[in-house]
Order: structure tokens, then C-alpha cells, then sequence
């Protein structure tokens, strides 16, 4: 299957040499050097449009060796947001889900302003978001065409840009059959105040199956950072764009304390309309 959006995503391939011999096999050791472990926050606050989302949680954990096969948790940690008005929400941790944060009372405001604050192991961590309106889904489309491999089914969602503003977009598809969801990130740089869509093809896919779909508003920020990532990772491919990214990418996260000791992740608010489609 693929996605295809309104960018073309790079894919890196990591090619491994194999050397067999039939008359001894060696095995070698690779010293790795282990950096210092990072604090890793995943803080995506998601408001569906038209519809107050209170619920919202906070993900911390943090960085670990290679051979490491999981991922540890940060527990006992301080999470809260506070918007414009000096409103404080704060973030509980989940006593049988360590590392999760929840917030039940969370309040979203178009246009407010609002900013993540984490406090662990004495360090001080903030970043800063603004709540953007997103456009309406107004129509689907599907259509059959003809492919090197057989047929494939496109289906398309349609939004109208607004004109007053630079506006940036986070598109998502999930279907039943899929393992992972597929992203991809729009800008209306070329598209100021046009209508524009998500697309999404794929031959494997079939009649019956629910395809869901998402168009986030999101900063510019935040634009350039799922670009650099998703090029990385590959949409929908390796784990998926939300896992604990690569050391070298750097989200919008500030440590207050030591400016040194940043963390990865990223903080962000968004709106998001949503439609479920049912595969013809």
C-alpha cells in the first residue's frame, strides 16, 4: 500500500553486507557508544472540531541503547498546560500505566494560546503552541484506475484553504486492514485560499473496508518538523512517525535549566475533522 499526499516522502535503506563462510562463522561484537539518556516527550493535544475534548494525555519517556528492546517509562514527573489566561491543567500520572499523564478537564479555546510545561529530575522543560482552526471535510471521492500491480482504489477528502492566513495541515489515513496509520503533512503555500485535498491510493485495500480520514490544523513549527521526520521514517513504515524519534531531530521542547539538555519530542495543539468512509 501507499499514501500518496501532497509531498513525495524519502525513503532511506539501510543495505547489510553478509559474509558466509562454509568453513567457520565469526561472530562480532560492535562497541556502541551509549549517550546520556534523553527525556522523550509525545504531548499531541488533539480537539476535534465542534466537539470539546477534555480527555487529553501526555506520553514521557526517554532515551535507551540500541540493544535496548524497551522503552522506559518517566514516572513522577510534574506535566501541566496553561493557556493565555493563566488557566492550569494539570497532568496525572496513570498508576497502572506508568509514563502516561492524563488530563480530564482540559479546555480548548480557537486561537488561545497555550503552553507545556514538565518538570523531572530538576530540570525544567517548556514549549509553546497556538490552537488553529481547521476547515471542514466537505466531500469524498473515489476512483478505480489501472496500476502495475492490478488495480488500485483512490479515494480523496476535500477542505477549502483559508485565504487570511498561512496555513499548515497534518493528513491521516487508517483503514481496517492496516497495521499503522499513514501521515503525511500539506502546506497552502502554492494553494492560498483554493480548495485542497488528502489523497490516498492503494491496491490493497478492499470494497467494504472503513477508511478513516483527518486533516489537522497545525503550526509551521511543527510542519517542518513532521517533514524532516517522515522522511526518516517513511509514512506509515518502520514503526510510524510517532515513535521515539532519531537523537540528531530536535522538536520545539526547551529545557529551561540547562539549555543543553534538551528533550525530544514535540509539543503540539491541534483541530482536527475527521470523516469515515466506506470503501465502494
Amino acid at each position: 500500500m501507499k499514501n500518496i499526499l501532497h509531498k513525495t516522502l524519502s525513503w532511506f535503506t539501510i543495505i547489510s553486507f553478509c559474509f558466509v563462510s562454509f568453513s567457520c562463522e565469526d561472530v562480532i561484537d560492535v562497541p556502541l557508544k551509549t549517550a546520556e539518556p534523553r527525556l522523550v516527550v509525545e504531548a499531541s493535544i488533539n480537539i476535534e472540531k465542534g466537539n470539546q475534548s477534555n480527555y487529553q494525555t501526555i506520553k514521557l519517556s526517554s532515551t535507551t541503547s540500541f540493544y535496548n528492546q524497551i522503552i522506559p517509562s518517566v514516572s513522577d514527573a510534574i506535566v501541566f498546560i496553561t493557556n493565555s489566561q493563566n488557566q492550569v491543567f494539570n497532568f496525572i500520572e496513570n498508576e497502572n500505566n506508568l509514563g502516561i499523564y492524563e488530563c480530564f478537564d482540559f479546555v480548548s479555546n480557537v486561537n488561545e494560546t497555550y503552553t507545556l510545561t514538565v518538570i523531572y529530575d530538576g530540570q525544567t522543560y517548556n514549549a509553546t503552541q497556538t490552537l488553529i482552526a481547521v476547515p471542514e471535510i466537505n466531500r469524498v471521492e473515489q476512483d478505480v484506475f489501472n496500476s502495475f500491480g492490478g488495480e488500485s482504489i483512490e479515494v480523496k477528502f476535500f477542505f477549502q484553504d483559508d485565504a487570511s492566513s498561512n496555513n499548515f495541515y497534518l493528513i491521516e489515513f487508517f483503514h481496517d486492514s492496516a497495521l499503522l496509520k499513514d501521515y503525511g503533512v500539506l502546506t497552502d503555500r502554492f494553494f492560498q485560499g483554493n480548495e485542497m485535498f488528502g489523497l490516498f491510493i492503494s491496491d490493497e485495500i478492499e470494497a467494504g473496508e472503513i477508511l478513516d480520514m483527518k486533516v489537522y490544523s497545525i503550526s509551521e513549527t511543527f510542519y517542518n518538523y513532521m517533514s524532516i521526520l517522515l522522511s526518516i521514517s517513511g509514512s506509515g513504515g518502520g514503526g510510524g512517525p510517532f515513535q521515539t524519534p532519531p537523537a540528531t531531530l530536535r522538536g520545539n521542547i526547551v529545557n529551561q535549566t540547562n539549555f543543553d539538555q534538551y528533550a525530544l519530542g514535540f509539543f503540539r495543539v491541534s483541530e482536527f475533522d475527521a470523516r469515515v468512509y466506506e470503501i465502494e
